[in-house]
């Protein structure tokens, strides 16, 4: 800090100007150690939860998650349906109606506008019917 005399003879303090060979780097400062990361990464394949390891870390669960994620350790939750069943768009059952009857994009594109129930009925009685 430098010191000098204002206008209306105020002392005033000016800080050092980064100028020149007085810049210095910045440490990006870490927020898990390496035996953090290691005993993390070592209990989730251990199977345990992200919630349970975020509580013993005093972390974030999102910055467990994210962590395990840059690890290339983490698994995304697949997504199910009230009866338990694997999640399928819409637009997945509706290309597959379209592939079995052959129907054009245009034609594919206009089936999804229809209830999703619908088109899984209608997919399931084609995959049973028999062809003639």
């Amino acid at each position: 800090m430098k010191e000098t005399q204002g206008s209306k003879g105020k002392l005033l303090k000016i800080p050092d100007s980064p100028i020149g060979n007085k810049m210095t780097a910045t440490v990006k400062a870490t927020n898990y150690s390496a035996e953090q990361t290691a005993k993390m990464t070592a209990d989730y394949l251990a199977g345990v939860t992200t919630e349970q390891i975020a509580l013993e870390l005093g972390k974030s669960l999102r910055s467990v998650v994210a962590k395990l994620s840059r690890e290339k350790v983490y698994v995304a939750k697949t997504y199910t349906t009230k009866t338990g069943e694997k999640a399928v768009k819409k637009d997945e059952t509706a290309d597959a109606i379209g592939a079995v009857l052959l129907m054009t994009e245009a034609e594919i594109e206009s089936l999804t506008k229809a209830n999703k129930t619908a088109l899984q009925k209608i997919f399931a009685a084609l995959a049973n019917s028999v062809p003639a």
